[in-house]
């Protein structure tokens, strides 16, 4: 079941992802990523509310805070390097951030088998690939650099998110949210702005902040099932790029260059190969 869950945070962030990144050509990143995860944070408050999760100890509270504010600076080196470099460059760079979390599995002693490893290796591959990388022009360092922050922000996301699921991924989903939204509102109260998002755009964003709680929760339950590495749950959780990309060829009918149809399809073969695992 671990494998499940692992696959379906990676079908729900890349859905989050394309109907964010449709919203962002409206309002700015920061104001769509700001109010989609504050109406996410009254979601999960009131879930947490209703189910009362039982943890002992406050360990996950400090993972969670800490894989907020990771979460939030690794959008915001994105963005960043995406505005001032090419996604071409800039994306197959952020979508390696798998390799964290991967490295400190193998430090902590994970030995996944030869062919769990082999999934492993061919779907990273194809989520860099399926990222649609650009090997020719000049590349100026600074959106590089930016890029490989994000990478690593994102890795110790998922990193920290897996260490404080163990005691609980709902709890651990709302206290990541809690240290986001802190950021955004009192960013919005410093600047006294909201992002000029009105009323009829809320429920959009709420649909797209759900949509990343979701996956994070799926993410969060699929490290606390037994059996399933760390290694293995984070790369499965990291094939969002492919859903990403196949939604803009379905919906927007963005055309697939070569190297992103054998991204794709690496991908789905080391999920399956992984999945064949004992």
């Amino acid at each position: 079941m671990g494998i499940v869950f692992a696959l379906l945070s990676s079908l729900t962030w890349g859905t989050s992802d394309f109907f964010g990144g449709l919203a962002t050509r409206a309002r700015s990143a920061a104001a769509v990523t700001g109010w989609s995860q504050a109406c996410a944070f009254v979601v999960v408050s009131v879930a947490a509310l209703l189910v009362r999760p039982e943890v002992s100890g406050w360990s996950w509270l400090v993972y969670a805070a800490a894989a907020g504010l990771c979460g939030v600076a690794g959008l915001l080196c994105f963005y960043t390097a995406l505005a001032q470099g090419t996604m071409g460059v800039v994306s197959p760079i952020a979508s390696m951030g798998a390799l964290v979390p991967v490295g400190i599995g193998l430090a902590m002693g994970e030995r996944p088998g030869a062919v769990t490893w082999l999934g492993v290796v061919v779907a990273l591959v194809g989520v860099v690939l399926a990222s649609g990388p650009e090997l020719s022009g000049a590349v100026s360092p600074r959106p590089v650099l930016l890029a490989v922050a994000s990478a690593l922000f994102f890795g110790f996301t998922l990193f920290l998110l897996n260490r404080g699921a163990q005691a609980s991924p709902l709890l651990t989903v709302w206290g990541m949210r809690a240290a986001s939204v802190t950021i955004f509102v009192g960013a919005a109260l410093v600047l006294r702005s909201v992002g000029g998002v009105g009323t009829r755009e809320v429920p959009g964003l709420a649909a797209i902040g759900v949509g990343d709680l979701a996956a994070n929760f799926f993410f969060g339950t699929a490290s606390r099932i037994a059996g399933d590495s760390l290694a293995v749950v984070t790369v499965l959780g990291s094939l969002y790029p492919v859903m990403t990309i196949l939604l803009a060829r379905a919906i927007l009918g963005e055309r697939l260059r070569r190297v992103q149809q054998a991204g794709v399809l690496l991908a789905l073969v080391g999920a399956a190969v992984i999945s064949l695992r004992p």
